[in-house]
């Protein structure tokens, strides 16, 4: 067991950890490999294409996701693990450097690093150990006779799943989440993020990046061609401190300090970002 006092840092998958969509690429390979047929991809190109324009709304993703459980239901447990290992590389090479740069700062400074992800579980646990990071933690479907079905082992991990799965390792790890970070672009990990005392929001999409504002969260936008993260904003650590104060007064007792942290230590990684604001005062 983690040391009582430990703390973690919590990393969603798609468009955060790594760019685009893990389970497009797990669905191309699926349907490779048999599995999925190739009217099912089509789908699943669409919905990839607008996940990477605009990002996943609640409804879309639960829909695509529990879609592919749908089409995977009979396939055997040997086949997609198959899959899974043909998938591997291809995640690992969509991680994005800032993200690598993160999982560094975490380790070295001691804290465990975990995925929470919607994704399947058979790609999520391979995808953490490649990555040396502490484990992953996905959808799983129920098996029977070494065949996947179409019901879920556990709860669907998303939106507040993810925040039951986390709190599930609280249990077992003793984690202090309000030491511990958590990392998504979308709003439907709020409840992640709510748990931790150190929130950022990575390329955020429309409503995380007006909650992040409206909450003081630091917001880091990982450069797609340059390899580069650049924080929004210029202001002073003294200003990120002093803007909102009354919010974070009332959030969490203190969220400031928490907050000024979080600035520190992303602001200290060479070449990951330039400087990281509280947002609420001013909008850029």
């Amino acid at each position: 067991m983690s040391d009582p006092a430990a703390a973690a840092a919590f990393f969603d998958l798609d468009r955060t950890l790594i760019s685009g969509s893990s389970v497009f690429v797990f669905a191309v390979e699926a349907w490779r490999a048999g599995v999925v047929p190739t009217s099912e991809i089509v789908g699943a190109t669409a919905e990839a294409l607008a996940f990477r324009m605009v990002g996943a709304t609640d409804e879309r993703s639960d829909e695509v996701r529990m879609r592919m459980l749908a089409k995977v239901e009979g396939a055997s447990v040997a086949e997609l693990d198959a899959v899974a290992q043909t998938v591997l590389p291809k995640l690992v090479e969509r991680v994005r450097p800032e993200s690598r740069g993160l999982l560094k700062m975490h380790a070295d400074a001691g804290r465990d690093t975990w995925i929470v992800s919607a994704s399947p579980q058979a790609i999520i646990e391979p995808l953490a150990e490649a990555l040396a990071m502490t484990g992953g933690i996905g959808t799983k479907a129920v098996v029977a006779d070494g065949r996947y079905t179409s019901e879920l082992d556990g709860s669907f991990v998303y939106g507040q799943g993810k925040a039951e799965a986390i709190q599930k390792l609280v249990a077992e790890r003793g984690y202090d989440l309000g030491r511990s970070y958590a990392y998504s672009d979308s709003a439907s990990d709020l409840p992640m993020m709510d748990l931790v005392g150190h929130p950022v929001a990575v390329n955020p999409d429309g409503p995380l990046e007006d909650v992040a504002h409206d909450r003081g969260w630091p917001i880091v936008v990982f450069a797609r061609k340059t390899k580069r993260a650049i924080a929004l904003g210029t202001a002073t650590a003294g200003a990120v401190m002093t803007a909102g104060i009354a919010y974070a007064l009332g959030r969490r007792h203190g969220r400031v300090a928490a907050l000024a942290e979080t600035v520190a230590l992303l602001s200290d990684q060479s070449g990951l970002a330039h400087s990281v604001r509280r947002q609420g005062a001013t909008r850029g």
